[in-house]
């Protein structure tokens, strides 16, 4: 019988989500808890990269926490970003998370309307003229780099802040039947609260081929990902509990 699942995102901020309905639908206690969280940088550790934000004339953002550390760290740096400044984000979610920082302009702003960052180098084709600069977690990959480089694009990166594994307290219950994952990185941050980690009949959920890789590289049992049919993490759940119930 499945009573309690951990899916490693922040809490929807809106009590509408479909986590929400399948948890009263089933009776099940869906708790969310990331494994991973963002920490600011310093100015200082920013500097020793020896990357300069001006003069770059287009920004590039791959996530709201990309935002958020960027103008704050901006702001630090006392590095004034003028009007003109273009922004081409992989969302419109994104992309309008902007106005949180400065006046959003449609005119300014370009994103794919699939949500998917391939989509967006075309765009950033059509403005080729562009000196784009991309901010970087601290666990990234050099896919986007070699991508803008392929596409004979002129661009810098930098890392603006720090992915870590949000720690479990020694008195944190974890009793779940299924653990939902969406990066590497909550794997990772898995096999290091729990060394010692059985899955027996644990259900394990991941989205994204790299995240089935980290899981299968730890000897875990891949149970769900997504399918034609079930497309959505709440999906997913769904059919996970009529199918151990």
């Amino acid at each position: 019988m499945v009573k309690k699942i951990l899916v490693s995102q922040p809490k929807p901020q809106t009590e509408k989500s479909p986590y929400f309905d399948v948890a009263e639908k089933y009776n099940v206690d869906i708790v969310f808890r990331p494994f991973i969280k963002v920490e600011s940088m310093t100015a200082k550790d920013f500097r020793q990269q020896k990357v300069s934000i001006p003069g770059h004339t287009a920004i590039v953002f791959t996530s709201r926490h990309a935002i958020d550390h960027f103008f704050n760290l901006c702001k630090e740096l006392r590095v004034n970003i003028p009007d003109g400044m273009k922004y081409f984000c992989v969302s419109e979610q994104v992309s309008l998370y902007i106005q949180k920082y400065v006046q959003y302009r449609k005119r300014k702003n370009f994103f794919p309307e699939t949500g998917i960052l391939a989509d967006l180098i075309p765009i950033m084709i059509k403005h080729k003229a562009e000196n784009y600069f991309v901010p970087l977690s601290s666990i990234h990959s050099d896919d986007l780099a070699n991508t803008l480089d392929e596409a004979g694009l002129q661009h810098d990166e930098a890392v603006m802040y720090y992915t870590v594994s949000n720690d479990f307290a020694p008195d944190e219950a974890f009793d779940y039947d299924l653990l939902v994952f969406f990066s590497p990185e909550g794997i990772n941050s898995l096999m290091k609260n729990f060394p010692d980690f059985q899955q027996g009949n644990i259900g394990i959920a991941c989205l994204g081929t790299k995240t089935i890789k980290a899981a299968m590289d730890a000897g875990l049992r891949v149970d769900l990902q997504p399918t034609p049919e079930l497309r959505s993490v709440p999906a997913m759940i769904e059919a996970w509990i009529k199918q151990n119930s």
